[in-house]
């Protein structure tokens, strides 16, 4: 159920400025892992953070935004010098909003990638719309465009890429790597 990669993608995703990420299910797998001390644990994708890096490298900014709050999520983000970290985000429209209107974004600059029905109003608000290719049925349907990647395994760096590569700027990043 992937949407390909039409002009209206490309077109989107020359404008984009800010990639904003849910977290479960996106950056991980969706699964969470109950220890016998009582934290939970979750696994990120070194992929997905090597992406992330790509577009610091180009100038693009990051965020995620997730419903749950914790300090693996945190300490993961910090790592990955994630600008924006809001955890425990009940309304990601409007912190979207907030971000709108301190910051120097319009929406159309703004990329969103999600997997779930609480993902999808901001669908709505963004530029440019990504679901995960295990996402929510619903969720696909809202997106503009559909990962072939599955969640915590590349689905980000995926999103990022085409990105990159709409701006022109892919080639170059990976360049800079093979020297």
């Amino acid at each position: 159920m992937a949407k390909g990669i039409t002009l209206n993608i490309i077109q989107k995703a020359k404008k984009i400025r800010l990639f904003l990420m849910d977290v479960d299910g996106v950056l991980t797998d969706g699964k969470l892992y109950y220890y016998e001390n009582g934290s939970i644990g979750r696994a990120f994708h070194i992929h997905d953070g090597m992406g992330i890096e790509l577009a610091h490298l180009a100038g693009l900014t990051t965020g995620v935004i997730s419903a749950k709050d914790s300090p693996s999520i945190k300490n993961r983000m910090e790592e990955l010098k994630i600008k924006y970290i809001y955890l425990g985000a009940d309304d990601k429209k409007a912190i979207i909003t907030t971000i709108v209107q301190h910051d120097n974004f319009s929406l159309e600059e703004i990329a969103y990638i999600g997997d779930d029905l609480i993902d999808i109003p901001v669908f709505t608000l963004v530029g440019l719309s990504f679901a995960v290719a295990n996402a929510t049925k619903n969720t696909k349907l809202a997106a503009d465009y559909v990962t072939y990647s599955e969640g915590g395994n590349g689905a980000v760096r995926e999103a990022l890429e085409l990105i990159l590569k709409a701006q022109g700027l892919f080639d170059n990043l990976i360049a800079t790597y093979q020297k």
